[in-house]
């Protein structure tokens, strides 16, 4: 019989908050987090908004300085997120690396700060090669961020980072689950960081018209999932991290615990290297398989997270899969897409998500979709998808899927935690 696993801690840093609670507090109330650019000069950018982290320093964390100079902008994020949650889950530095404990971490783009200033020095004709920054490699591996966060605390169990586009949080969460219930370690650090709001990221998003032009005089009204009006999405950057660990291991210390991880699943399009199944048949088949793992039908959910991304191919695919999946229940079902707030945070698109289920299943409460004025009902979003503002609701059961590039799918679904 598989362990029971349960969610301890949670940590967060995002375009709308420097912790998990304020971000919380912010998408509760419908704050967005998207603005101009300040990260690099934008004037001649097609796109010149996206929903940066701002006022944030490992400083306010007391990692040392020395330690903090030798990691990219994506990597501080992790380690950040990461004090958070092991604080808010009871252990510290000192305890946790006396534990049976991992870390798994998502990393959708990596194409950070890191990078960027490698390629500047290694295509200047003054600098060159011999001119690079000495830790530009480093600062470009993806799997660094889980191994920064691994040598803080001292932690000699698995370190894995997963790399499934926009469904790399979710995914991180759903192997570190499995790995729990499986008797690998006791607890883990589980979810997702991304810091991709660079010039050249930008711009390659821009050229793939996958990001929306045209509000880049209105940024807080950019990002509108399932609206008439949509046009891309909106490039976002942060961290989230949930602590998950063994139930009787939790109980045992007297832990506080969220809520219970029920079940997980994940499963591949096969059909595009960007474009969703037009019929969501691919994210559907993960959610499926989520909800067979949970023991749980769907008439047991009351909010589903969704992946909401404000493009034309996503919201249609995503609101075609809620209908397969869910049948005559979808209408009934309390949706949001909080990406409407903070923007796309790619690799912790999907762990954020999952931190704002397990807080409406705390707090009982639906965060609205901003910015959805026009229903875009001719090509099938036509379900409730808590337009604007949010609403209470007793949820004793949460799900969340993630849709990336690709066609990875992930799905996770939450629940109360009972004894």
């Amino acid at each position: 019989m598989n362990r029971r696993v349960v969610i301890t801690g949670l940590g967060a840093i995002s375009p709308v908050g420097n912790s998990a609670s304020e971000s919380w507090q912010s998408v509760k109330n419908g704050k967005c987090g998207i603005g101009k650019i300040t990260l690099f000069d934008a004037t001649d950018y097609s796109v010149q908004i996206a929903a940066e982290v701002r006022n944030f320093s490992l400083d306010s964390y007391a990692v040392d300085h020395k330690m903090a100079r030798k990691m990219a902008r994506f990597q501080k994020f992790l380690l950040g997120a990461s004090i958070e949650a092991v604080l808010d889950s009871g252990f510290n530095q000192e305890t946790l690396k006396n534990e049976s404990c991992g870390i798994i971490a998502g990393v959708g783009i990596g194409l950070s700060d890191g990078v960027e200033a490698g390629y500047k020095k290694y295509f200047d004709p003054h600098a060159g090669v011999n001119r690079l920054p000495p830790l530009t490699s480093p600062l470009s591996l993806n799997n660094e961020a889980a191994a920064n966060v691994s040598l803080y605390y001292n932690l000699q169990g698995p370190s894995y980072t997963i790399s499934t586009a926009c469904a790399s949080g979710t995914d991180a969460i759903g192997l570190a689950f499995d790995m729990i219930r499986l008797g690998r370690f006791d607890m883990c650090i589980s979810g997702g960081t991304d810091a991709n709001i660079t010039g050249f990221n930008i711009g390659c998003y821009s050229v793939l018209q996958a990001l929306t032009p045209n509000f880049n005089d209105a940024p807080e009204k950019a990002s509108r999932p399932f609206d008439k009006n949509r046009s891309g999405f909106v490039m976002g950057e942060g961290s989230a991290v949930l602590i998950l660990e063994e139930l009787e291991h939790a109980k045992k210390r007297g832990a506080k615990i969220y809520a219970e991880v029920a079940g997980f699943a994940s499963s591949s399009d096969a059909y595009h290297i960007t474009a969703p199944l037009k019929d969501g048949s691919g994210g559907a088949l993960a959610m499926k398989k989520a909800f067979q793992d949970a023991n749980m039908g769907v008439d047991e959910i009351q909010y589903y997270n969704a992946h909401g991304t404000s493009t034309a191919a996503n919201d249609s695919a995503e609101s075609a899969m809620v209908k397969a999946v869910f049948g005559e229940y979808a209408s009934k079902l309390h949706i949001s897409s909080t990406k409407s707030e903070t923007g796309h945070l790619v690799g912790a698109a999907g762990a954020i998500e999952a931190l704002f289920c397990v807080k409406a299943i705390e707090e009982g409460f639906v965060p609205p979709t901003i910015n959805l004025d026009n229903p875009d009902v001719e090509n099938g979003c036509d379900l409730d998808y808590t337009p604007n503002v949010g609403v209470k609701c007793n949820i004793n059961a949460a799900a969340s899927c993630s849709l990336g590039f690709g066609g990875h799918n992930a799905c996770i679904i939450l629940k109360k935690y009972k004894d």
